[in-house]
């Protein structure tokens, strides 16, 4: 994928409209509208590391769009592409999730199971 197609998947994962990427990077909409539309304009580099860093991922997935599925498959190889395409989108939030003590994590997975089960 492109450039253009990583930062539109990424935007479509987060329901993230693209003003207000615009606002998180610090890039103008219009420069953004012009790296999006089809007659794309490349990024200076700069300007892809900071839609890198609004976005939560990295600059060489968004040039490459490879890095993510390299890492979720090198951690589970077994994960169908549905499981692997929810990773990528939940991403953000797992490192969120993972990064809180162990038993606020046993909580949020109760309560997660409680509201499944209803």
């Amino acid at each position: 994928m492109s450039f253009k197609e990583n930062v539109k998947y990424e935007l479509d994962c987060r329901g993230m409209m693209i003003k207000e990427l615009a606002i998180l990077s610090g890039i103008s909409r219009r420069t953004l509208d012009n790296y999006l539309r089809e007659n794309e304009s490349q990024p200076t580099v700069e300007n892809a590391v900071k839609i890198a860093k609004a976005l939560g991922v990295t600059t060489e997935y968004l040039v490459t769009g490879n890095e993510a599925d390299k890492n979720v498959k090198r951690i589970a190889p077994e994960l169908p592409e549905f499981d692997l395409k929810l990773c990528k989108k939940y991403y953000s939030t797992i490192q969120e999730l993972n990064a809180i003590p162990d038993n606020a994590k046993n909580l949020l997975c109760k309560l997660i199971s409680e509201w499944k089960e209803k």
